[in-house]
């Protein structure tokens, strides 16, 4: 409840309150300068804290953001997604205007009460109409089914129940052998492929539970359950969630995703069955917290350190209402607090996203071979995510981040949603080469074969590949990537087979650059990186590649996730006779 009373205050400090205005009651986004119909979803977060602390305050914000709400409405029952105007987020809409109306319809004057339920009554029927995987992404399909059944609390209609119902199971039906829901991508034939952890566990999944609870559908509530087990491997021992390597991580912020909504209530509604699920939501809240100034919530650890402008306001309120749902629908929320599954050492493999994320005594990584490919190939903002079984996430314990990983180009796929920033290299570990023909790097493999092994408490896993640029062309020099953790170090090796270019390779090795760091080249094999209370010793065990600290460093810095990099690099020259060349450097604690 602290968390939510934080984010609301901190969200009614943008209510215009200026009763003669024509938006009196929305809320203002100061970044983007704006009124987003999507902020007014603050509706429900006020209306519970007016519930639970008695503040009328609150009470007056929900009732003038709903009626504010409700003039932005289409005449077909949609809102537009201002600026910009995609509809389907009627949906997020028109579940958090059904949830406030039982708590304040009592204040609400008669004439209030018929705009309200004529404007709920007007959005679920649009839903009804339009709502499909065919219309959405299967995030908005799964919220919806939550969205209907809760306008059915307060207008009871079978076409609700009925379509409700015909979403759950389409959606359940997307979950593939390892109960990860795909649909966050392009279409093939008309249908979404593609899987995105983020907005599974902050979207999708609590939608579905939502709607198993309100439709006592005891089926969908079990498939979400055995979902949920999976996705509990990919909250770190920080709180952090790594959805470094999803489709959509081009919103990753290390919290979850920039616009969507929260992984408290999914968690909430299942810790009656499992503690851990309330230590996950607990350890993501104070991760959280860190990412957070004055309230708002930041798009990583670092945009207040990066930034002097307060960012969008899309994840303070969109946290706030996920907050608010995970108070009141709650099971057992006090209660035992075990250890999380990465908070012990193994190794984790995630056969249909050939992924694997690992977890010894001092590091946690994720590496990801992950295959999803847009038949729309690089026009699309699906096709620029890290993979090639490059490490997309690496935590050090008692220090954070080490390495981590960004899109591999920066556009603004969504204008609304990606911030104009000038041009950065990309925060991934990679391996690279340009020549006349193009950009190539393992980055955009997304065939590459995956293996895993486990040898005297190390584990190894080794990727096999080619580099090629973003359209998939390789570029004619082949790759073994193995990374080798143990409990005191991350050691890597390359080998190069140059089949049908003689280019000269760099291996990029970009460090998440905490204020303090300091970087420091001991000889020319070895570089030392100082941090608040430990010491990494970054040294080349072959003897065939220049290091080079620093180049660029500047451009090292994103804002999806909020978080800046040093680069190390590794220059290999290729000679006239070379066939293949390995080269080998070690991450070591000393």
């Amino acid at each position: 409840m602290r968390m939510l009373s934080e984010l609301n205050a901190s969200v009614m400090k943008h209510v215009n309150s200026d009763k003669d205005s024509p938006d009196y009651g929305g809320i203002y986004c100061p970044h983007c300068k704006l009124y987003h119909t999507r902020a007014a979803e603050t509706v429900y977060p006020f209306a519970y804290e007016y519930h639970k602390m008695g503040n009328k305050t609150y009470l007056r914000a929900a009732i003038n953001a709903g009626n504010w709400l409700i003039k932005q409405q289409e005449d077909n029952g949609a809102w537009l997604e201002t600026p910009e105007e995609w509809t389907g987020t009627t949906t997020d809409q028109v579940l958090m205007m059904a949830l406030a109306y039982p708590i304040l319809k009592s204040h609400l004057s008669k004439k209030e009460k018929d705009s309200w339920l004529h404007s709920i009554e007007k959005a679920g029927d649009y839903l009804v109409k339009v709502m499909s995987p065919q219309f959405a992404s299967i995030n908005y399909c799964a919220t919806t089914t939550a969205s209907l059944m809760a306008v059915n609390e307060i207008i009871n209609k079978q076409s609700y129940q009925n379509k409700a119902r015909e979403l759950a199971y389409q959606v359940v039906g997307k979950m593939d052998q390892d109960y990860f829901l795909t649909g966050e991508g392009g279409r093939v034939f008309g249908v979404k492929y593609g899987i995105d952890l983020g907005y599974n566990l902050e979207m999708s999944l609590w939608g579905l539970a939502l709607f198993a609870q309100l439709a006592k559908d005891d089926a969908v509530k079990q498939i979400v359950e055995k979902s949920l087990a999976q996705h509990l491997y990919f909250i770190y021992p920080d709180g952090s969630m790594d959805a470094s390597w999803g489709i959509r991580s081009n919103k990753w912020t290390c919290f979850g995703s920039g616009t969507s909504d929260g992984c408290q209530v999914l968690f909430s509604l299942f810790m009656d069955k499992n503690d851990q699920y309330r230590t996950a939501a607990i350890r993501n809240i104070q991760f959280l917290k860190t990412c957070m100034k004055n309230g708002i919530v930041g798009f990583g650890p670092l945009y207040y350190n990066m930034y002097d402008c307060q960012p969008c306001i899309y994840p303070t309120f969109t946290k706030a209402k996920n907050m608010a749902m995970a108070v009141a629908l709650a099971k057992a929320d006090v209660g035992k607090v075990p250890q999380l599954p990465l908070d012990k050492t193994g190794m984790h493999y995630f056969p249909t996203l050939n992924l694997t994320v690992s977890r010894t005594a001092q590091w946690c990584v994720t590496i990801s071979g992950y295959t999803y490919k847009d038949p729309a190939g690089d026009r699309t903002k699906y096709m620029h995510r890290p993979s090639g079984g490059t490490i997309t996430n690496l935590w050090l314990n008692g220090h954070g981040y080490f390495q981590a990983s960004s899109q591999t180009i920066y556009k603004r796929w969504e204008p609304m949603s990606f911030p104009e920033i000038p041009t950065p290299l990309p925060l991934t570990p990679r391996i690279e080469f340009s020549s006349d023909l193009d950009y190539f790097t393992n980055l955009y493999e997304f065939d590459a074969i995956m293996t895993n092994n486990k040898k005297n408490g190390t584990y190894i896993v080794t990727s096999f590949g080619e580099l090629k640029n973003s359209k998939q062309q390789e570029g004619g020099i082949a790759y073994r990537l193995k990374h080798i953790i143990s409990d005191n170090s991350v050691c890597k090796e390359i080998e190069l087979i140059y089949h049908d270019t003689k280019s000269s390779v760099r291996i990029i090795e970009p460090i998440i650059y905490y204020p303090g760091m300091e970087f420091k080249q001991i000889d020319p094999k070895t570089v030392h990186i100082k941090m608040n209370n430990k010491m990494i010793e970054m040294k080349i065990i072959s003897n065939n590649a220049d290091l080079e600290l620093g180049t660029d460093k500047e451009k090292y810095k994103w804002s999806y996730p909020a978080l800046k990099a040093f680069p190390i690099i590794l220059n290999i020259v290729c000679k006239k006779k070379d066939l293949r060349r390995t080269i080998q450097f070690c991450y070591k604690l000393i």
